[in-house]
């Protein structure tokens, strides 16, 4: 058999039982062993007939008593009097009414028309006269109308009387003792109830009716409603005694015809539970469910192609459908079965197959597929990320984020209005709250919920940008997603940033001038004093040959330190302007340290300073001004000779890294060095903080900016009391 006929037999076995099964709790405690005369439709029936009987022969109103005690309120008269004006606007209009007329028949010289209608005139100008002049001839007008009124409305309460329960009677007044009979009460019974003391008297209402208020006058035009009267009815009446309905009424009449259609309804419900049975059976042995009939169709592939979402939405709108198909069905099909016919049995079958079967074949279909990728979570959150609600929600966030502040304030209340408008339809048109429910879910609360957040991170904003301008530049903005508030919040972070860095230059600007200024005092000083006192010192011409040689050997070296500190600040100078004068070319590295460490050897020997070198074999060359790069490397070791402890090792490294040739300088420190890698460039900036060590403490100072004109980087590390320099340069 084809897979697709299975399935439509399999879908058709399910709708079977979800509409048999169900009904069997809806129906089985109104129809088993219940009769027609059971039914919530036929007690409701009883009922109105109790009433017709009551109102119009056990306990119906008196017109005649009724008109005499019919009462007329003085704000009834004054109400009828004034209804359409003062006395005289009412004799002026009926004037105005009767005069045009009048003239024409005068024109005319038609005498009979003209005495007739200026008697009609005066008749009514008599009755309004006399409205006003006394209330009784007023109360007789309004008594005769409520009169009228009354009596049509007992006239039509007795021809609704009719209907097509043939029930009989047998009636006593409990406190009159008179006697209400209709037909035999002693035949066979169909329905049959007892009125007693013990079971409780039959009560029998009068109807109730306005006091002859809704009348139309004629004469008056008046309008009475039933708002401005009170009822007119008898006190209740008990009998006792017994009411039936015949038996032989389920044979002849209009009652047996509905009495059949009852048990054939009732027989085929039993019918349709039995199939459905049979169906649930079926589900279970021969019929069992197979997915290969859904994952094998040709839709499959179709199918597999669609968004996620929109699976999920069919999925929803589906099983809505065959809810409320299912619902309707059972709550109709008793109904249905009762007046069944070939037309009503067409429609049933053509709902079943095209609502019914499809729908459940559909609702497989759909389940079976999601089912199959709930069960791969990594495919799952993939179609998630690519559905249309994912990607109109980015969709969305995009449109509000590249957009201004006022752009976006304008979408929102847009949506905000067309939300109100939407609200205001759905109340004048209930059928709209489906598509106003879905503009709420998937528009207005993502509208309303980015309105929140960005409000919200607005106000941090805010908040943060005071505290900025409080002057506390130590947190940070969060800068979350693209948009205007978000890029604003990215400069505003960018400006912190730069004022937080230039006070801190600033303070660092001010301390350096005056560590400079302190530095420079101190070092241009120690020499010149010494060279002022043995310049002193060597005008006494008592001094021998051999004081006034050491004299001025000191005075030689003094004079060669002033020379080397103003060179040195000349130099800085220069770099730090931009003025210094190189002349490039290819150098070796590899060599140039050679030299630097063999100009050094003696040096390193004298302080107890063991050298360790890593150099490669192959020359390693580089773009530089040699002369400048080799003050690089003097001043680095002079950097160490003084500064490194003795007895340790200094580690020279010179490796090709890519493009790059990299120079890597080790020694452990003689003085304690701090955590501070930076103040270490600083000009005047000396390891050992007492100044007790000779130079000028530009070394470093010079190596970096050296190293930086050469489009270059040098960087210093402090681990503990190891001290090592690293220099990048790019090789060529």
């Amino acid at each position: 058999m084809n897979k697709n006929i299975k399935l439509a037999i399999w879908s058709a076995l399910v709708t079977l039982v979800l509409i048999a099964l169900p009904s069997i709790i809806h129906y089985a405690p109104q129809l088993v062993g219940k009769s027609f005369t059971d039914q919530e439709d036929f007690t409701y029936r009883m009922e109105q007939e109790y009433d017709n009987l009551s109102a119009t022969v056990l306990n119906p109103v008196d017109l005649k008593k009724t008109e005499k005690e019919l009462t007329v309120s003085l704000d009834e008269i004054t109400e009828y009097r004034q209804r359409y004006g003062t006395l005289s606007e009412q004799l002026d209009n009926i004037q105005q009414q009767y005069a045009e007329r009048i003239a024409d028949a005068k024109l005319e010289e038609n005498e009979t028309v003209l005495l007739a209608l200026v008697k009609e005139r005066n008749t009514k100008l008599g009755d309004i006269q006399q409205n006003f002049e006394s209330d009784s001839y007023v109360e007789d007008k309004i008594r005769s109308e409520k009169a009228k009124a009354l009596a049509r409305q007992i006239k039509e309460t007795e021809n609704n009387r009719q209907t097509n329960i043939p029930i009989a009677y047998d009636l006593v007044n409990v406190e009159t003792g008179e006697r209400f009979t209709r037909g035999d009460v002693e035949v066979t019974a169909l329905f049959q109830q007892e009125f007693t003391e013990a079971t409780g008297y039959f009560k029998a209402n009068s109807a109730v009716y306005d006091n002859g208020y809704s009348d139309y006058s004629m004469e008056q035009g008046s309008m009475y409603t039933d708002d401005d009267v009170e009822g007119i009815s008898n006190p209740p009446q008990y009998f006792e005694g017994t009411i039936i309905i015949p038996s032989d009424a389920t044979i002849l009449g209009a009652m047996a015809k509905e009495n059949d259609q009852f048990i054939r309804g009732k027989y085929m419900v039993y019918g349709l539970w039995v199939l459905g049975v049979l169906a649930l059976v079926a589900l279970f042995t021969v019929m069992k469910f197979q997915k290969e009939w859904i994952l094998q169709s040709r839709l499959a592939t179709t199918y597999s192609r669609w968004k996620l979402d929109v699976k999920v939405v069919l999925l929803l709108l589906t099983a809505f459908i065959l809810t409320l198909y299912i619902e309707s069905a059972i709550f109709n099909i008793f109904n249905q079965f009762r007046y069944v016919s070939l037309g009503t049995i067409s429609n049933m079958a053509v709902s079943f197959l095209l609502i019914g079967v499809l729908f459940t074949a559909l609702l497989a279909f759909q389940a079976v597929h999601l089912f199959r990728l709930y069960r791969e979570p990594e495919r799952l959150m993939k179609d998630w990320r690519d559905s249309y609600t994912v990607q109109f929600a980015q969709d969305s966030r995009d449109t509000f984020s590249n957009r201004t502040v006022g752009v976006q304030l304008s979408l929102l209340l847009i949506i905000f209005f067309l939300a109100g408008l939407g609200l205001a339809g759905v109340f004048m048109q209930p059928v709209l709250i489906v598509v106003y429910a879905f503009c709420v879910l998937f528009v207005a609360l993502p509208a309303l919920f980015l309105f929140v957040k960005k409000t919200a991170y607005l106000n941090r904003i805010l908040a943060a940008t005071n505290d900025m301008a409080a002057g506390h530049l130590t947190q940070a903005i969060p800068v979350k997603g693209k948009s205007q508030l978000a890029k604003h919040a990215a400069n505003l972070n960018n400006l912190r940033e730069g004022v937080r860095v230039s006070i801190n230059e600033q303070a660092k600007s001010e301390r350096l001038k005056t560590e400079l200024i302190t530095n420079v005092s101190h070092d241009l000083r120690t020499p010149l004093t010494s060279i002022i006192t043995y310049t002193d010192l060597l005008k006494d011409e008592t001094l021998s040959a051999e004081e006034r040689a050491k004299y001025v050997g000191i005075l030689d070296q003094k004079s060669q330190r002033l020379k080397t500190l103003i060179e040195d600040l000349f130099e800085v100078s220069k770099m730090a302007s931009g003025n210094l004068e190189m002349v490039k070319q290819r150098v070796d590295l590899n060599q140039l340290i050679q030299q630097a460490l063999a100009e050094h050897a003696e040096q390193f020997t004298e302080q107890d300073l063991h050298v360790r070198t890593t150099l490669p074999e192959e020359p390693v060359f580089a773009m530089v001004d040699g002369q400048k790069w080799w003050r690089v490397l003097d001043n680095l070791f002079i950097n160490i000779l003084k500064y490194s402890l003795p007895g340790t090792r200094v580690y020279v490294n010179l490796q090709q890294v890519g493009s790059t040739a990299r120079i890597v300088l080790k020694n452990v420190a003689r003085y304690e060095l701090g955590d501070t890698t930076d103040e270490l460039f600083e000009r005047f900036k000396r390891g050992d903080a007492s100044r007790q060590t000779e130079g000028s403490g530009l070394g470093l100072a010079i190596a970096q900016s050296i190293v930086e004109l050469h489009g270059g980087r040098m960087e210093v590390e402090v681990d503990g009391d190891l001290f090592k320099v690293t220099i990048d340069v790019v090789s060529g």
